[in-house]
């Protein structure tokens, strides 16, 4: 069956660094790779998406140009390298495969979740 373990969330200053992993175990991570999150009342929202090789990769308007998708195959885990975090970035952070033939912010297509990682920014 496989499921995907999310790593790497933890409290933080405005403007500092983090670094998400999300590792697959029992299954060869070549899927589309979806990132998202959840701040407590509001619904979860799509962060970012990488394609199966990489190649691809797509951003929220709230993140773009601050967060960065990436994925090493022979770790079977893909990343997410968060810069210049904003209280707003606050939240559960969720990584999520999709067999659709291509890449969403949306939750629907996603059917394999992690059990996400809390990321909290805050002075």
């Amino acid at each position: 069956q496989g499921h995907l373990v999310e790593t790497g969330g933890g409290l933080v200053q405005p403007g500092d660094s983090l670094r998400l992993s999300c590792v697959a175990s029992g299954f060869d991570l070549y899927h589309r790779v979806g990132w998202f999150r959840q701040a407590p009342g509001k619904e979860r929202e799509g962060v970012s998406c990488i394609s199966g090789d990489g190649h691809f990769t797509t951003y929220a308007d709230s993140v773009e140009g601050r967060f960065t998708a990436s994925r090493d195959g022979a770790k079977n885990t893909v990343y997410l390298h968060m810069d210049n975090l904003k209280p707003e970035d606050t939240g559960t952070y969720y990584c999520a495969t999709t067999g659709k033939p291509y890449c969403s912010l949306d939750v629907q297509p996603y059917d394999r979740w992690g059990q996400g990682t809390q990321v909290t920014v805050s002075s």
